[in-house]
């Protein structure tokens, strides 16, 4: 890493700051060295708080319980540890529900790739108890949505209904949820990784570099080692990395080895450079991850050491996705990650109707080509209202 920078980690409260120690010691001794001190300053309900906000208690219990058991407290152990089952025990369902989908889509000549989920934390921890998962996340091509669509229905799921009008969601969206009532399971269906304007690769070349995995008798599939690589990077700068299981994972992939020379490809051809190199500060910075040799190199730039600080201030929020999306920072740090290009494309979307137009002014379906001319001065209605609302 560039020993020349260092990550500013003064408004990081002292719970944050013992669950970050607990996440980058690797031995026992190491653990009760580092924590001693903090201990004895940290609110353990606030502590408990983090973990499960970050998604990181089944890393966290699996070191606490072979520490020495007098300096954490009992009901901190137990808590950790029922939710530590609990998580195992989603996972398990999931995979089930991984695997049936897997089948019908095949069986009705669907490709489908896993984004997240059981498969992946097998492969990235090489136990699927060690990572979270709320819900299966799953690529197609898009021209498979409406066949997708018709399967889910038939065997329960229901889907979630979003306004759109005049075609939206292939601009302003990159996936739809479904939701099955009886088996309590979200699946979301993906035609990109990433919404526009990001730059990605296209899915017949993610499927000629899928891999294969191991947890299931019926064949599941999922992104290469590099497109996952640059996918969980993306999703994590995207999002600010709110959430610490996000670096845990590069963290996970870091240690079982990259090569720069391909990273560097694909970083050339999406744009990736300076997220890349966020996603490896706040690893090393945050949690030790050993960014060592090449890899280095990909550290030293200022966008990326800029985008890095940036996003201490999401990590230490402990605020759901809706808050921090809707957050005025969130909003102007998510564009700054964009170049100048995927910036203008980005702005040209921004002109194109929404269902907010729809609620402000209803028009039957033939005359909605004229939200295309009255689009600005709708959203300036809108803004005037929400101010002479507020004041």
């Amino acid at each position: 890493m560039d020993n020349n920078f260092i990550l500013d980690l003064s408004i990081i409260p002292k719970e944050l700051r013992l669950l970050l120690e607990i996440m980058k010691t690797e031995n026992d001794d190491s653990i009760e060295a580092s924590i001693k001190e903090l201990i004895s300053e940290s609110d353990w309900e606030s502590f408990l708080q983090l973990a499960m906000h970050h998604r990181v208690y089944p890393i966290i219990y699996t070191k606490l319980i072979k520490i020495d058991k007098r300096l954490i407290p009992k009901n901190v152990i137990q808590t950790l540890y029922q939710e530590y089952q609990k998580n195992t025990f989603q996972m398990l369902y999931l995979s089930g529900e991984m695997e049936q989908v897997s089948k019908l889509f095949t069986e009705n000549q669907i490709r489908l790739l896993f984004l997240k989920g059981p498969v992946i934390a097998a492969d990235l921890y090489g136990d699927i108890s060690l990572r979270t998962s709320k819900d299966l996340d799953i690529l197609i091509p898009i021209d498979s949505l409406e066949k997708a669509e018709e399967l889910l229905l038939s065997i329960g799921y229901e889907k979630e209904v979003v306004p759109n009008i005049l075609n939206e969601w292939k601009w302003r969206h990159h996936h739809v949820v479904y939701y099955h009532p009886k088996k309590n399971i979200q699946l979301e269906i993906h035609w990109r990784l990433q919404p526009c304007p990001l730059k990605e690769p296209k899915f017949n070349e993610l499927w000629e570099r899928k891999r294969l995995g191991t947890i299931t008798s019926y064949p599941v599939y999922f992104l290469g080692k590099y497109d996952l690589f640059l996918y969980l990077v993306s999703h994590g700068a995207r999002h600010g990395w709110f959430r610490l299981r996000w670096l845990l994972d590069i963290d996970q992939m870091i240690r079982k080895g990259l090569e720069l020379e391909e990273i560097n490809r694909l970083n050339d051809k999406y744009q990736n450079r300076h997220i890349v190199g966020q996603a490896l500060i706040l690893a090393s910075e945050l949690i030790k991850t050993p960014i060592e040799g090449d890899l280095i190199k990909l550290t030293e730039g200022s966008y990326s050491k800029k985008f890095a600080q940036n996003t201490v201030y999401f990590i230490k929020e402990n605020e759901s996705l809706t808050n921090i999306m809707s957050n005025k920072y969130y909003k102007r740090y998510r564009f700054s990650l964009m170049s100048s290009l995927q910036k203008f494309f980005y702005s040209m979307i921004l002109f194109y109707p929404s269902s907010l137009d729809a609620k402000t002014l209803k028009l039957p379906k033939s005359l909605h080509f004229l939200y295309f001319p009255l689009r600005p001065l709708l959203w300036a209605w809108r803004k005037t209202k929400n101010i002479k609302n507020s004041s």
